[in-house]
């Protein structure tokens, strides 16, 4: 059994993504990033940064101690080790998966996130980020778009953690784009949502709340004033 601590983000969804796909049995332990439950002790005695998506697996390969991990790149490359999928076939591939994976987690995933606090979140309009924000977003969508000109996914026909990582961040109704710009990579969401293990992924997050709903100025505080709390 895998504890997940989740709410329904892009970071929490690539974890239920990987989990539904896989079969892997798992309970959710909600963590209500508006209510601040990440800065509970307990949680943060295994994820140091205050952040979920976090997890406890209770049977890891090998048997031992419960293993924790937290950073959802991470906790993807633990659960494609420990079940054998997902990772990448053989050396090439899994190199491949892990290059698209880190571009994720160092670009697409913290650029769309700043989109998304500057166009939606921050108390004020500030029209130079949001520019820089959202024409950075262009720039990935178009790498992303290039790189699945000639592949069903990203690093070939395979599903993989680097497409499971990437999907839930895509986003062009909230991120300004247009997905008639990019034809490849709107295939390529399409084919990855029409998946039943994706249905059933986010239905999970639907489960906790509406992810359609306003965020409360308390929220907001809790969220992103964080420096102000230990």
């Amino acid at each position: 059994m895998i504890d997940l601590y989740y709410w329904p983000t892009p970071n929490g969804h690539k974890i239920t993504l990987f989990l539904e796909e896989a079969g892997l049995d798992y309970a959710i332990r909600p963590i209500n990033i508006g209510a601040g439950d990440q800065f509970a002790p307990e949680f943060l005695a295994f994820s140091p940064n205050n952040r979920m998506p976090a997890i406890i697996d209770h049977d890891p390969a090998g048997g031992g101690a419960p293993v924790s991990v937290f950073e959802s790149g991470a906790i993807l490359l633990y659960l494609a080790e420990k079940t054998g999928r997902f990772g990448g076939s053989d050396l090439r591939q899994r190199t491949d998966v892990l290059q698209w994976l880190m571009w994720q987690m160092g670009g697409l995933g913290p650029m769309l996130g700043q989109n998304h606090h500057f166009t939606r979140y921050a108390p004020e309009p500030v029209p130079y980020a949001i520019d820089r924000y959202v024409t950075e977003t262009t720039r990935l969508y178009g790498v992303l778009d290039r790189q699945l000109a000639e592949r069903a996914f990203i690093t070939g026909d395979d599903y993989t953690i680097a497409d499971m990582a990437c999907y839930p961040w895509i986003m062009p109704h909230i991120q300004g784009q247009d997905f008639g710009d990019f034809p490849n990579l709107a295939r390529w969401h399409a084919a990855i949502k029409a998946r039943p293990a994706t249905e059933r992924a986010y239905a999970v997050g639907k489960a906790l709340r509406n992810e359609g709903a306003p965020m409360s100025d308390a929220e907001k505080k809790i969220l992103f004033g964080q420096g102000a709390r230990p």
